[in-house]
């Protein structure tokens, strides 16, 4: 057990007592540091915006939230995860044609740096003077700051000492979260997580085991994620482990495979392709779960009978671990047995710690995305040269 919500089956590989005391003394030290991305995971972390802001968009039905990367997703897996979600959100992430009906919204507009090409060009795109603007940029001046005093819109200070794929706990996730109705304070489970031993304990085991396959050349982390309702939390952490480790032609590259569709698709190479990767099985137990319609069963499959999709869906993830097993595949299952704000508050916080552990052990700061620098002042010279 992870926690009381969360059932985790860990990798079948050893590890020595030894280095399990060491990778809990560097623990220790990390959170002894006063690191920012950790307060934004506790409850004594004070937000950069005021309950009177939050009563003043309670009315409002629809929120426009135009972001990219780091920026927007930990608010997407949020509203996915724990979904249906009274107020509609539209997610402006990408280059996409959207249309909206008229009326009033709120448009959010989130970008650590306030210079992020996609989020400027699709502010230029999607705002107006009748919303209601809020951004939540870093205090300095920048384009998005710029924008923002010229329309007199509402500014939130982005924590200048948390990048954007950690930022899931802070404003960045917590006012979107706040406006769907839900409470930061449940999210931020650091203080009682740090306190427990079996979650720490599988914290530190999964961090060795996951050096240990790497050492081995398993270098690819695929989720076979079997709830639907949980894609956009594990395109969060794609984000979270691609930008943090791969970095001096190192790291490891995470995948997700939506299930049972990729069975028959991708399920064949994992299983006999080239073996150079580990997996996270990943299960949501559902309360309401459509049911198969008993009297158009025919005989030969009676043993569908009674059952509904949640049934069927983890038959097969039980499956795929025996299989895995069989085959010697190296794999961890997470099993949440309820979705809520303090569940959802222990994965985020789980993976933000594993992905920083696994950093520091592999010589990497698992804070910057130097590389990514080059391909941005790149796209502005061919901007300015057209």
């Amino acid at each position: 057990m992870l926690t009381k919500n969360i059932k985790i089956k860990n990798f079948s590989v050893k590890i020595s007592s030894i280095k399990k005391k060491q990778f809990f003394k560097l623990l220790n030290n990390l959170i002894r540091n006063n690191n920012q991305i950790f307060f934004s995971m506790g409850r004594g972390y004070k937000d950069k915006y005021t309950k009177k802001l939050i009563s003043k968009l309670k009315k409002i039905k629809e929120i426009n939230l135009i972001g990219i990367g780091g920026s927007i997703l930990g608010a997407k897996a949020i509203y996915n995860f724990l979904g249906p979600i009274s107020k509609k959100f539209n997610f402006i992430d990408n280059f996409s044609k959207y249309s909206f009906k008229k009326g009033k919204k709120i448009n959010l507009i989130i970008s650590k740096s306030g210079n992020t090409l996609e989020t400027i060009t699709n502010s230029n795109i999607y705002l107006n003077k009748s919303c209601k603007n809020i951004f939540i940029t870093e205090n300095k001046k920048s384009y998005l700051m710029d924008l923002a005093n010229k329309l007199k819109a509402e500014i939130i200070y982005h924590n200048n000492y948390i990048g954007g794929r950690y930022s899931v706990l802070s404003e960045v996730g917590m006012l979107p979260a706040q406006l769907m109705g839900f409470k930061p304070e449940k999210f931020r489970r650091f203080n009682d997580l740090i306190k427990n031993k079996k979650f720490l304990n599988n914290l530190v085991e999964n961090v060795l085991k996951i050096l240990i396959l790497r050492k081995k050349n398993k270098t690819n982390s695929i989720v076979l994620n079997y709830d639907e309702n949980s894609h956009e939390l594990f395109l969060w952490y794609q984000q979270l482990v691609a930008e943090s480790l791969g970095k001096k032609s190192r790291g490891i590259l995470p995948m997700i495979s939506e299930m049972p569709r990729d069975n028959h698709s991708l399920m064949q190479y994992y299983l006999d392709g080239t073996q150079n990767h580990f997996f996270t099985l990943f299960f949501a137990k559902e309360k309401k779960s459509k049911k198969i319609i008993n009297n158009s069963i025919l005989k030969t499959h009676n043993y569908l009978k009674y059952k509904n999709l949640n049934d069927i869906l983890y038959s097969q993830f039980c499956a795929t671990q025996n299989v895995f097993l069989k085959k010697k595949i190296p794999f961890r299952s997470l099993i949440i047995s309820k979705k809520n704000e303090e569940t959802l508050g222990e994965l985020f916080t789980f993976f933000i710690l594993e992905t920083i552990l696994l950093g520091k052990a592999m010589n990497l700061n698992p804070f910057d995305q130097p590389a990514v620098e080059l391909i941005k002042r790149d796209t502005v010279k061919y901007l300015k040269s057209t």
